[in-house]
């Protein structure tokens, strides 16, 4: 959440601009980060790697993601903000094609790298220019907003009704096909961005935040690393704990377009949670609802636990981020959310980077991808038990 400038007259249809404007984390996250999960086994079992080497190619995308984040406010007031929503989301297009080109390990780690980047500017620049379009209907902007975090949903759900059934018609050693086919998928999607009339000056506000002070946040911060060290474990290995558990294309599909569509009943299912408590108690019942959702597989298989973890998991992923913005907005004066974003954006991409190195390092070690669920679970639970003891803020 920054600042934001605004020099042009007021959209005349903001909802479908908005629409435009969520293919950017469609793009970039949906398709970008989390389609490689849906790659990821054929991917180990073609190139022979281990969990960890696994786990790295998501460590590396997100690290680029952090990267991206810490670096867009300054693109942003170079360029502004639709140049650096279009540059974004067309280099998580180049990723792509570029993970179909090759099985290097260096090269394919680039490619992730460079998504990762692309991710953060697209993501950051698209929610700061939708959020200047929501403002031409106050009234209506909670919605307009919500069309937009929509997006990564959006990107899970299309690649998940692809992927499976693509890799299972062409065979072992067909995930470089999958790259290209998501490739075009995201390439198709970016057209209506490069020809929307975005506002081509509106910038995030040069004015200087105010001081951000860590101590009275360092236990909210410090729950909100264990968050993106345990959902990205989760979301890197579950298609893989699926197919080895005798899933085929149809399960890995179903499990994965379920966590694609909970994205639309978020706003719904937590609106009156994150209005209750002004500290850490709405995203401790939201992650404690995430733990479970993550560790209901280890209790069985059954095709109605799995589904149940999806839409469990999914729902409360989703709403874990507008919690801790809902954190911010009532914790901080305006002029102190850049610098509370910026040290959440911290605290979440370090946990992210680290999750599936650490677990996919744990799963060689143990042998077995349940291992790799329970540390998603444990870490996720731990992160609820830690936000549980983040008081209010007296703003100053």
């Amino acid at each position: 959440m920054t600042l934001l400038d605004r020099t042009e007259a007021a959209p005349a249809n903001p909802a479908r601009l908005i629409l435009i404007l969520s293919l950017a984390p469609t793009v970039g996250l949906g398709i970008g980060r989390f389609a490689y999960s849906l790659l990821l086994p054929d991917m180990r079992d073609s190139l022979s790697w281990t969990y960890s080497a696994a786990g790295f190619m998501n460590t590396i995308n997100a690290a680029g993601y952090l990267a991206g984040a810490l670096i867009t406010s300054k693109l942003v007031q170079r360029y502004g903000l639709s140049a650096i929503v279009r540059v974004g989301t067309l280099a998580c297009v180049l990723s792509l094609a570029l993970c179909a080109a090759s099985g290097n390990f260096v090269l394919l780690s680039a490619a992730r790298l460079i998504a990762g980047i692309g991710a953060a500017l697209a993501f950051v620049a698209g929610g700061a220019l939708a959020t200047i379009i929501a403002q031409a209907q106050p009234a209506r902007s909670a919605f307009l907003l919500s069309l937009f975090y929509a997006g990564p949903g959006i990107g899970i759900l299309s690649s998940g009704l692809i992927a499976p059934f693509l890799l299972q018609a062409a065979g072992p050693g067909s995930w470089w096909i999958g790259w290209l086919v998501l490739a075009a998928l995201a390439a198709a999607m970016t057209l209506p961005l490069l020809l929307a009339p975005l506002d081509s000056h509106a910038t995030m506000s040069s004015e200087t935040p105010a001081s951000f002070r860590v101590r009275p946040v360092l236990i909210y911060l410090a729950g909100y690393f264990m968050f993106g060290a345990g959902y990205i474990a989760y979301m890197t290995f579950m298609i893989a704990y699926v197919r080895d558990a005798g899933g085929g294309a149809a399960a890995q599909s179903a499990f994965w377009c379920l966590i694609g569509c909970s994205a639309f009943v978020t706003p719904w299912v937590w609106r009156r949670v994150m209005a209750l408590h002004r500290g850490g108690l709405s995203t401790t019942i939201i992650l404690s609802v995430n733990a479970i959702g993550a560790a209901l597989p280890l209790f069985g298989l059954s095709t109605a636990m799995l589904a149940i973890s999806a839409l469990v998991f999914g729902v409360s992923f989703f709403a874990v981020v507008a919690s801790t913005t809902a954190f911010v907005r009532f914790n901080y004066s305006q002029a102190e959310w850049p610098g509370a974003i910026a040290a959440m954006t911290i605290s979440f991409g370090i946990g992210q980077t680290l999750g599936p190195l650490v677990v996919g390092a744990i799963t060689d070690a143990i042998g077995s991808l349940s291992s790799a669920l329970a540390v998603s679970a444990a870490t996720l639970a731990i992160g609820a038990l830690l936000s549980a003891f983040q008081q209010p803020l007296r703003r100053a």
